[in-house]
């Protein structure tokens, strides 16, 4: 198990830069503020500007001389997608973390900008165009990495099927939907390491879940909100996952980390195990073909 039991146990961050989407809150803001405490240089890529300046004046305060910029970012729109790309590149030359936090969570049916499915896009095909688009930044840096966040939900899913990606085969339901992209970002990963591997790049591809985390209190009915409150463990630990994948020497690609206490909810961090679905390369591949197709990018 690791000893990374606090933000305090983090190795120094000193010299890297690490964009983290969806930065200005929850999940995002806590691995922010251990990052900045570790000494790295941040971008937060925000759908809010105003409300990821607010969060980085906080950052600030809570560690002077931290480093942050603020850069407009909706992930479930391939267009701000691409703005903010170009926009990366015309000030920084390479990008050490790429943390894919930033997601839809169990949201009423619906479709983003682009005509995709809400779960779907924001979570998988936004952060698979991104890290096409970056993929040269990240491979400019010594020893880059690519975290994506997925969650307990992807076991809770009844399953994704490259062919209906709009779930109009079955009847739509909030969990089911958010748990098919989290399955996604898995099933993204592992074929992002695979695709990394075997064209000799050097940047890895990890994933992580923060358990059952007190983030999104508003998130379900009255008893959900309320056991949310009363038994989640507290965000500075459910970040504990993601900050082991973005830091920890001991990780390799293709690695995935989440709790290391009773049934993965809560508890100090470890390498965990995945559904069965997330382990198919077949489903990984025919996930990325649809994901170029979508997207209009190919890349690896």
């Amino acid at each position: 198990m690791s000893r990374l039991r606090s933000a305090a146990d983090l190795s120094p961050q000193q010299g890297k830069l690490a964009l983290i989407t969806g930065g200005n809150r929850g999940l995002g803001l806590e691995t922010a503020q251990a990052l900045a405490g570790a000494g790295a240089r941040l971008l937060l890529g925000c759908r809010d500007p105003a409300k990821g300046e607010a969060a980085a004046a906080q950052l600030r305060q809570r560690h002077p001389g931290a480093q942050v910029e603020v850069l407009a970012l909706d992930v479930a729109d391939l267009d701000s997608v691409r703005r903010f790309a170009e926009a990366f590149k015309a000030r920084h030359a390479s990008l050490d973390l790429l943390i894919h936090n930033a997601a839809a969570i169990m949201v009423p049916q619906g479709k983003t900008r682009d005509g995709f499915e809400t779960h779907l896009g924001t979570n998988h095909l936004g952060p698979f165009a991104l890290t096409g688009l970056l993929l040269d930044q990240l491979e400019a840096a010594p020893a880059a990495r690519v975290v994506s966040m997925s969650s307990l939900a992807h076991w809770l899913t009844a399953g994704l099927d490259p062919d209906d990606a709009g779930l109009s085969r079955r009847p739509y339901k909030e969990m089911d939907a958010y748990g098919r992209s989290k399955l996604a970002a898995l099933l993204f990963t592992f074929e992002l390491e695979r695709r990394l591997r075997r064209t000799g790049k050097r940047s890895i591809a990890v994933a992580a879940h923060p358990g059952y985390t007190a983030t999104n209190l508003d998130l379900g009915n009255f008893f959900m909100r309320l056991a949310t409150r009363l038994f989640a463990q507290k965000p500075a630990v459910g970040a504990l996952p993601v900050l082991l994948a973005a830091t920890g020497d001991e990780v390799k690609g293709g690695d995935y980390y989440g709790p290391g206490g009773y049934k993965e909810l809560g508890g100090p961090p470890k390498r965990v195990d995945c559904s069965a679905d997330a382990k198919d390369a077949d489903l990984a591949r025919r996930l990325w073909t649809l994901s170029e197709q979508l997207t209009g990018l190919r890349y690896l």
